[in-house]
């Protein structure tokens, strides 16, 4: 009877331990800084929300979350950094529209992003926004391609590289509308955007966030924004699709790890990240740079990056870019 009493005394205090023992296995990670890759240089908008998130992050998770931008080769340098690195839940990549088009733009890569990443979770999704050089002769969208028209190659389109959802966006406006555009690609927004102040270059389909506080700040003139309707962040800006019918666009953003990581680690991160976009003050940050949230299970962010992949694959092949 002593000894049944002892084990049933036993089972009741090891069972009160089970949730100690699960939050203190949760509470172990991280414990160390977390390198968060952006493969973008400062001042776009991958950087600008990794920043964002990674200073929530850092707050929640009681550890840095250090921002390492690794630029170059159309997005593709920093990608690859993030698979190779240890999938020690440690070194977390910001997934952007360029992985899904990359696919397909590259004729070959060193690594299959699908395959070699596994997902935290999503972000935002913000819309582009069809932006040009202030003194451009065009004042609307219509104006716009009517100048096309009659200047073939003669107008300057800045991206942020070849390949991000920056280029394609330009891509589809010129496979719509049929006017020629020279391609210039930069190795960021921030420099995009510089030359587009400077007067260098003519037009960006540049993300949202990065560009907006340039538009309200009059340092550039917008003449549209690429999603199907008019986005509530800049409400006088008509939707591109109001002048090319069909026309649609949009980036989207959220993040992954090296496959392998231990799933605790995935766990953690995206509960954390679906905690801050459900937050009011992070909702309304994200708002003003015109992005909706984009919460869910790691599952349903790989599902909208496969979904993603499939459709800029076809954009590609219409308009016939390719890099090395």
């Amino acid at each position: 009877m002593r000894l049944l009493q002892r084990l049933v005394a036993g089972i009741v205090l090891l069972c009160g331990a089970l949730p100690l023992m699960a939050a203190a296995a949760d509470g172990d990670y991280p414990t160390r800084p977390i390198k968060w890759v952006v493969s973008y240089p400062p001042g776009g908008t991958t950087d600008l929300l990794a920043r964002l998130m990674g200073q929530w992050l850092s707050q929640r998770l009681g550890q840095q979350v250090i921002i390492e931008n690794k630029a170059g080769a159309g997005n593709n340098i920093g990608t690859e950094f993030a698979v190779r690195a240890p999938a020690d839940g440690y070194t977390i990549f910001l997934v952007n529209p360029a992985n899904a088009i990359n696919a397909t733009l590259y004729r070959k890569l060193p690594f299959v992003f699908l395959d070699d990443l596994v997902p935290i979770g999503g972000i935002v999704r913000v819309p582009n926004v069809m932006t040009v050089r202030k003194d451009f002769p065009a004042k609307n969208v219509a104006e716009f391609i009517d100048y096309g028209k009659k200047n073939p190659d003669k107008i300057n389109m800045a991206s942020s590289g070849a390949g991000t959802s920056v280029h394609l966006s330009g891509e589809l406006f010129k496979f719509m509308t049929g006017i020629s555009m020279k391609h210039i690609p930069y190795k960021g927004a921030g420099p995009a955007i510089t030359d587009l102040i400077g007067g260098q270059v003519d037009v960006l389909f540049d993300n949202m966030p990065s560009i907006i506080s340039h538009i309200r700040g009059g340092e550039v003139r917008a003449l549209g924004v690429t999603t199907a309707e008019r986005s509530p962040a800049l409400p006088d800006v008509p939707a591109v699709a109001e002048f090319v019918p069909g026309y649609e666009a949009s980036a989207w953003f959220g993040a992954a790890a090296p496959k392998g990581t231990p799933p605790a680690a995935i766990e953690r991160l995206n509960r954390e990240m679906n905690a801050a976009l459900a937050d009011p003050v992070m909702k309304t940050r994200l708002a003003a740079l015109g992005g909706v949230p984009l919460p869910g299970t790691p599952e349903q962010f790989w599902a909208i990056h496969r979904m993603e992949t499939e459709k800029w694959a076809k954009i590609v092949q219409f308009s016939g870019a390719k890099a090395d």
